[in-house]
């Protein structure tokens, strides 16, 4: 299941869960009262209750008209001697404003929705003093507020982690990127020296040492603006298949099999890009070890064209609902970080029918 598709059964489970709130409070209403005193609680709940279920679209102005509703039906009800408002059902409603309102919006404009929610109790209480409608709207709006609360701190302390990966991950690419600098600066210095004792000797030669040396500076100017900072474990490429095979090696311990199905030149790789394709193997490995127990196989394939490198981490897993919350790691923002810096993508997602799928896309020219 996607995550729009979640997100809709969400809504429409509370759809349902508030409709069945208005029909039982007129129900019980036309009952205890008569059954000409419960359309107003009613209009007055499922017009509240509308406004909630449209809260994703205008956070403000769904509270805000939530709100004055409210307002207006507390003395009305009161004038037309019916049932206390806000009635439970419009509570409800409420409810949903208010956490809704205290999760999404600026922290000022949040809290002075928050504040309202007391005047509304308070309102309810002169009314109908000796009801326990409004306190019931009380606690209602306590639920609304602390859950909206919550999912506010929850969603800051997400960002906060997200950015310290994004921070650090920018320092290790500064950090690598002095190194790959100083590794170019150092060559074309040499360089320079020799072509001092080329000329001396053989003054016909200084426009091949020239050249060379205008050569050497193009690419470490091309390195620098394709890497930004190059990768930490950026590694030749002989190397990176090694360690490509070490860890195919390592993850097969673990009683599982994957497969590496390589349709590339890995010695014709930037290091920059022999660096990258290890690092998304690695997380995205990790990720199946620690997020999909239950997968058998994973195929890790490598292709390549005249552009770039893909690599794409299939897995076999089935399907869980805990399984979409948890993927999303910090590991995966990090890692598109990185190939953000480098011209890249990343993506992440569950396979048609079953598994999951990692897939990076690393540019192997130039990056402007």
């Amino acid at each position: 299941m996607r995550v729009p598709d979640r997100v809709e059964a969400a809504e429409a489970g509370l759809g349902a869960m508030l409709a069945a709130a208005v029909a039982f409070q007129a129900y019980q209403v036309a009952v205890s009262w008569g059954a000409g005193h419960w359309p107003f609680g009613a209009v007055v709940a499922a017009s509240i209750c509308l406004l909630a279920l449209a809260r994703r679209r205008a956070p403000l102005g769904t509270a805000v008209a939530g709100l004055a509703v409210t307002a207006l039906a507390i003395p009305a009800a009161r004038f037309l001697h019916l049932p206390a408002e806000p009635s439970p059902a419009a509570s409800l409603g409420l409810a949903v404003l208010t956490a809704s309102a205290v999760r999404t919006l600026p922290a000022r404009t949040a809290c002075a929705v928050a504040a309202s929610g007391p005047a509304v109790v308070a309102g309810g209480l002169l009314t109908a003093p000796g009801s326990a409608v409004p306190v019931l709207g009380g606690l209602a709006w306590l639920a609304g507020l602390s859950l909206g609360f919550g999912s506010r701190l929850l969603a800051a302390r997400r960002r906060a982690a997200a950015e310290r990966v994004r921070h650090a991950e920018r320092l290790e690419l500064a950090r690598e990127l002095h190194d790959v600098v100083a590794h170019h600066i150092t060559s074309i210095v040499l360089q320079a020296q020799a072509a001092q004792l080329v000329t001396a000797r053989h003054p016909e030669r200084t426009a091949g040492s020239l050249a060379d040396i205008e050569t050497a500076g193009a690419r470490a100017l091309a390195a620098t603006r394709r890497v930004v900072g190059l990768l930490r474990d950026a590694a030749p490429a002989a190397e990176g298949c090694e360690r490509l095979g070490e860890l195919i090696e390592g993850f097969e311990s673990h009683g599982r099999r994957a497969h590496l199905r390589l349709d590339a030149e890995p010695s014709g790789w930037p290091p920059h890009v022999s660096g990258t394709v290890y690092r998304v193997v690695r997380e995205a490995l990790t990720n199946v070890s620690r997020h999909a127990p239950q997968a058998r196989a994973v195929t890790v394939g490598i292709t390549q064209d005249e552009r770039a490198v893909t690599v794409e981490v299939e897995d076999d897993a089935p399907r869980t609902p805990a399984r979409h919350h948890r993927r999303a790691g910090y590991g995966l923002t990090g890692m598109r970080e990185r190939l953000d810096t480098l011209g890249g993508t990343l993506t992440a997602g569950p396979r048609p029918g079953y598994g999951w799928s990692v897939r990076a896309v690393i540019p192997t020219g130039e990056h402007r």
